[in-house]
């Protein structure tokens, strides 16, 4: 598959050198997850290896690739407006390239909007097939054909490919992809198809090379990664394989997303609890207190089961940061229901939550649940769950004042002030020197706000 990929890689860069231009330059969109950021991260070394610069402005680029999200209507609202915005500089410019990728790209009714209303995208395909990008760009440049190549399915786990990271010293890397839970208001499962694990000793392999490149936090990244283990013959389960990344020499820090509630098992706990670079962190989506509305979302727990979990994993973890997903709206919701979301709210106290309005995606069961709850009504609920929530976020900021965390220092902001996370995952800045990018730095906290943390560093 390598060979392959290459094949085609230096084919587009003889293309492109072929021009007689200024070295062309490419933009990668991205929407979504942090599975989609990993995938733009393959997307940009691919097209860094066809001759390509990469630039941050789609208006200025030669090519432009966005790679899409379809979990909520938002995020598909942006593409629409931003392919009409781009349709005049197809217009002016006929060898201005716009490719299509991701999640959105896996839905019939997507692609055929595409081809009617923005016929002048040029290549289009999906989620299983992305290792094939430079294969079907190459197409487009010899045929001048649009190209749509959407897999139904995914044959095999493809990760042999180049990828240029946001930093060299943290990295993500897929453990897992696809989704076998089907909850109701969920398009996931339809457009990243059932889970398929890599195996863990080429997820080491890549972990090891990239530590041997200075990388030092490792995010591993499934949309369910503690259900893997899912089809490999050698049965190694996700706590197994956390306990061998922790042995890997460099690596100083380990960080995962996503997990789901009904699949976080005693040994997963344990392993957080025992390891050292395991970072004290857990993001467990709960999306609703209500276990009516659980049911109804097919989440396969209650209320009840989510609190007593939580409440085992910080007897184990006492220190532990816990981050979720709430949704409000779902069809059917009442203020009942809704109060429940709150009383897990307060009872869990959530370091950070990723609230949203629940959006109605087609091909979904919920898509067709009467009992659609009034937009208004939403919004109220929306807002006063945001209240609250971003209220605990700031007590527990506020209790770690005077505290001293390691930081890893990941990037420079305005005026000198350096930007890191903590071990618990929490926004860091102080000031200092851009040198220490990439290093552990000890701060001493001097100030909270509600969604990071001042301080100072400890000399």
């Amino acid at each position: 598959m390598e060979n392959h990929n290459k094949y085609y890689i230096e084919k587009l860069a003889q293309i492109n050198a072929a021009a007689g231009i200024e070295k062309p330059t490419a933009c990668v969109v991205t929407y979504g997850c942090q599975m989609n950021a990993r995938d733009s991260e393959k997307f940009s070394g691919m097209l860094f290896e066809m001759g390509y610069d990469l630039t941050n402005d789609e208006q200025a680029a030669d090519l432009v690739i966005f790679n899409t999200c379809c979990v909520r209507e938002n995020a598909e609202n942006k593409l629409y407006g931003n392919l009409g915005n781009l349709k005049e500089k197809k217009r002016a410019n006929p060898h201005f390239k716009i490719v299509l990728a991701g999640c959105m790209m896996q839905q019939d009714i997507v692609v055929d909007k595409i081809k009617q209303s923005y016929n002048f995208v040029d290549v289009i395909f999906g989620t299983h097939n992305i290792y094939r990008f430079p294969e079907l760009l190459y197409s487009h440049f010899e045929t001048g054909d649009s190209i749509v190549d959407v897999w139904e399915n995914a044959t095999e786990i493809v990760e042999d490919l180049p990828s240029l990271r946001e930093y060299p010293f943290k990295a993500g890397v897929n453990i897992m992809y696809g989704c076998n839970n089907f909850c109701t208001y969920c398009i996931v499962p339809y457009v990243r198809g059932r889970e398929r694990s890599r195996k863990p000793a080429d997820i080491l392999a890549e972990i090891k090379v990239l530590a041997a490149n200075g990388v030092t936090e490792i995010m591993l990244l499934g949309q369910n990664v503690n259900s893997y283990g899912i089809g490999l013959e050698c049965g190694t389960t996700f706590a197994q394989l956390l306990y061998m990344v922790n042995d890997v020499e460099g690596i100083a820090r380990i960080r995962f997303m996503s997990s789901h509630p009904k699949d976080m098992t005693d040994d997963v706990v344990f392993a957080m609890r025992d390891l050292p670079k395991v970072c004290k962190m857990l993001h467990l989506p709960f999306q609703a207190g209500s276990s009516r509305l659980l049911k109804l979302m097919n989440r396969k727990h209650t209320k009840e089961w989510y609190i007593d979990l939580i409440d085992r994993v910080k007897a184990n973890i006492p220190d532990i940061a816990l981050t979720t997903d709430i949704m409000v709206g779902f069809p059917g919701e009442t203020e009942e229901d809704f109060q429940h979301t709150l009383d897990v709210a307060r009872h869990v106290r959530f370091s950070s939550a990723f609230t949203f309005i629940y959006s109605r995606r087609h091909g979904t069961p919920a898509d067709l649940m009467e009992n659609q709850v009034d937009e208004n009504v939403v919004k109220d609920r929306f807002n006063r769950l945001v209240t609250e929530v971003n209220a605990i976020s700031l007590e527990l900021n506020e209790g770690r004042v005077g505290k001293t965390l390691s930081i890893l220092v990941e990037s420079e902001g305005k005026n000198g002030v350096l930007n890191g996370r903590a071990d618990d995952g929490s926004l860091v800045h102080f000031e200092g020197d851009k040198a220490l990018i990439g290093k552990y730095v000890d701060v001493r906290i001097t100030e909270a706000k509600t969604f990071y943390l001042i301080g100072e560093q400890v000399q």
